[in-house]
């Protein structure tokens, strides 16, 4: 009987249920796709070095699934406390005809049931078929082979999605459960009458608290920003994102306090149309809900900046992937290895000797290199970090005290290095005898760099003076990379005085001799996989126990392409899940506010207002108060933003930023637009059909 009665509320209250009904779909069928990635199809047609990069990211997300079951059940646990309180009249009633606390409990507990079992039923189907369409999405990605692509239904995601969202709705039903044992008859039955609390705060103290929430929030967005070389340990990280925490919520504890009596004071504004009506609406829902509207705006903040900082780090390594990857292959290794010390014999003879020569001594075919550039770079004493940013020395030892300044530059004659430039197919340079030239492309480096060779460039070896050709540092690289990571290298002129001693390693670029795809890789075998057959060296040693550390293209693009996606697919995890989560607390707030203001409305009709009317009083109001936490939420985003790829050691300029910051808004304006629809629909209908009784 009682599960009769949980049934035909469920069917009754369809529509008031459709938002909280369709975010849990949503969250259940994401939750499952994610976790479904290692039992896809698209695992067992990628290469190992691909795989191994797959089943990291299926750890991260792993990881980031806990937290993400958090926030869902949050949002669970917060909208099934909205839509308990939403109907406690019609407790009243049940109570009022004689059913107890613990039956009408079971009612509840029904309903619940129902509502996780369907949601998370039609959820699991549409993961299972959104799963085939991420498969389809990794395996091109990667760059996978799909030809022996199936159909597949991932069970542990299954079970795990059915364990994480069975506890949560649990811990639903047993809150419904405390809940109702709370409420008393009398309360239940006049709860349609009562209006939250609102206590009216003092505005002088409002203004004050507003002001010193702005200057927090000021020192904030400095000390990431330009202010962030202040901030040396990680300890010192967290005190900016605490102030800006604190900060939001003092910002809207003092707007809720003082934006109405501003606008009272704007009677032009405040008498105009329904606005006395809309304005306190407002003032009353940031007032009673400023912890929400705080939690809100940091969900907003975190989606536009973790989507934005991802897709951009995404953007700019596939940008430099291609320019930073001219050749198929890097080697080098160490030259002049001292006898003293742990080195074995071979290496020290090794280290007297190309690299060309270990590769052909330890049986590598030659043929299979074409284009082979070799040389040597050097190391010359005295000639270190510290000499030179010796002008502004201990400026930056104060702002960078973790800088090997002791830490010796490394040469290259400028003949050398042009040979290497050409194969490139970069800029090559000239020198005179008296001249050198500073590469760098890693931007804070380059920074520094460049404020020392403005002021001073001399350098003096062996009696002769040396200064620099330029006043900045020129872009260019050795080592092919995922991006530009060349600290600097120093361009000396082929008469410097440079001798065998001071050769600190041997370098060798080359493309392989192989012109299809299949026929490059067969050659990366030979120096990246395995210990036994004709592998050349595993894990950077030879068989004979001499080391040589190199870098392929493949590797590097594979890499590269593996680190974009992880970020990508994480981002869009934790964007997706925010968003929804906050959206879906702000509908449903506004849902359950605009359920009880019903007669409200009904006043505003007998006042004369039509039904246009009344629906555009509607929408402005439910409009601000979505707006309202997004605008501190975008505030927060530029500053954000800024920090996280200052941490990532990547510069980009406005325009390089703004593909991303349009596919955040498009992605924004979808799900939080929606919702906003949805939710002005949902609430337009509830007021009609209270007007039309």
């Amino acid at each position: 009987m009682l599960f009769k009665i949980s049934a035909k509320n469920f069917h009754k209250s369809f529509r008031d249920y459709l938002i909280y009904f369709l975010t849990l779909i949503v969250g259940v069928s994401i939750f499952y796709m994610f976790n479904s990635l290692d039992s896809q199809q698209a695992m067992l047609v990628v290469s190992s070095s691909t795989r191994s990069i797959i089943k990291l990211m299926i750890r991260l997300i792993d990881l980031v699934s806990v937290f993400v079951a958090i926030i869902l059940g949050f949002l669970i646990v917060y909208a099934g406390n909205f839509l308990i309180r939403r109907r406690k009249k019609e407790f009243g009633l049940y109570m009022a005809m004689g059913m107890s606390k613990r039956q009408i409990s079971q009612i509840l507990l029904g309903e619940t049931f129902l509502i996780g079992l369907i949601s998370l039923g039609v959820g699991l189907v549409v993961g299972i078929f959104g799963s085939q369409l991420m498969s389809i999405l990794v395996a091109r990605l990667f760059q996978a082979d799909m030809s022996r692509y199936k159909f597949v239904f991932s069970k542990a995601a299954c079970l795990k999605t059915c364990l994480y969202f069975g506890i949560m709705y649990l811990a639903v039903m047993l809150l419904n459960v405390f809940m109702i044992s709370k409420y008393k008859l009398v309360d239940l039955l006049s709860a349609s009458k009562k209006n939250e609390k609102v206590r009216m705060k003092n505005p002088v103290v409002c203004v004050i608290v507003f002001v010193i929430s702005v200057i927090t929030l000021g020192i904030a967005y400095y000390l990431v920003t330009d202010g962030i070389r202040k901030l040396t340990s990680e300890a010192s990280i967290a005190i900016p994102i605490v102030m800006g925490i604190i900060a939001t919520f003092l910002i809207f504890w003092s707007v809720s306090g003082i934006a109405l009596r501003f606008f009272q004071q704007k009677k032009s504004i405040y008498l105009k149309d329904s606005n006395i009506f809309v304005l306190r609406q407002i003032h009353n829902r940031i007032n009673t809900t400023v912890t929400s509207m705080t939690i809100i705006s940091l969900l907003l903040f975190m989606t536009i900046s973790v989507l934005s900082t991802a897709l951009s780090l995404n953007r700019l390594i596939t940008q430099d992937i291609e320019k930073m990857t001219p050749v198929d292959l890097n080697l080098w290794k160490r030259a002049n290895i001292s006898p003293e010390g742990e080195a074995i014999e071979a290496q020290i003879q090794d280290s007297k000797v190309p690299v060309s020569t270990t590769l052909r001594e330890n049986g590598l075919d030659m043929s299979v290199l074409t284009d082979i550039t070799e040389f040597y770079t050097y190391q010359v004493a005295g000639w270190n970090w510290e000499k030179s940013l010796d002008c502004i020395i201990d400026e930056t030892k104060e702002l960078y005290p973790a800088l090997q300044y002791q830490s010796p530059e490394e040469l290259v004659k400028i003949s050398d290095y042009n040979r290497l430039a050409k194969l490139y197919g970069i800029d090559t340079y000239e020198l005179s005898d008296n001249e050198y030239i500073v590469l760098c492309n890693f931007d804070s480096m380059a920074a520094l760099r460049n404020q020392a060779l403005a002021i001073d460039s001399d350098v003096e070896i062996d009696g002769k003076t040396y200064h620099s050709r330029y006043d900045t540092c020129k872009d260019g690289y050795m080592e092919i990379s995922t991006g530009s990571t060349n600290t600097g290298l120093i361009l000396v002129p082929d008469d410097f005085p440079l001798t065998e001693d001071m050769r600190y390693r041997c370098f060798l670029a080359a493309n392989y001799s192989g012109q299809s795809k299949e026929e490059k890789r067969d050659i990366e075998q030979l120096f990246i996989e395995g210990g036994e057959g004709d592998r050349i060296f595993y894990d950077n040693v030879f068989k004979n126990g001499i080391e040589m550390d190199g870098m392929t293209k493949i590797s590097v693009i594979e890499s590269s392409l593996g680190i974009s996606t992880i970020i990508s697919f994480v981002a869009i995890y934790l964007g997706v899940i925010f968003l929804i989560a906050c959206s879906a607390i702000l509908a449903l707030k506004e849902l359950s506010e605009n359920s009880d203001n019903r007669d409200r409305y009904l006043i505003l009709r007998k006042l004369g207002m039509d039904e246009k009317m009344i629906n555009r009083t509607l929408f402005r109001q439910i409009g601000i108060f979505f707006i309202v936490p997004l605008i501190l939420a975008i505030i927060h985003s530029v500053f954000g933003i800024r920090f996280a790829l200052i941490l990532a050691a990547v510069q980009v300029n406005t325009r390089e930023m703004l593909p991303s910051v349009i596919a955040t808004a498009a992605f924004l304006v979808l799900v939080y637009g929606g919702y906003f629809l949805a939710t002005y629909v949902g609430s337009k209908n509830i007021i009609r059909d209270s007007l039309t009784r």
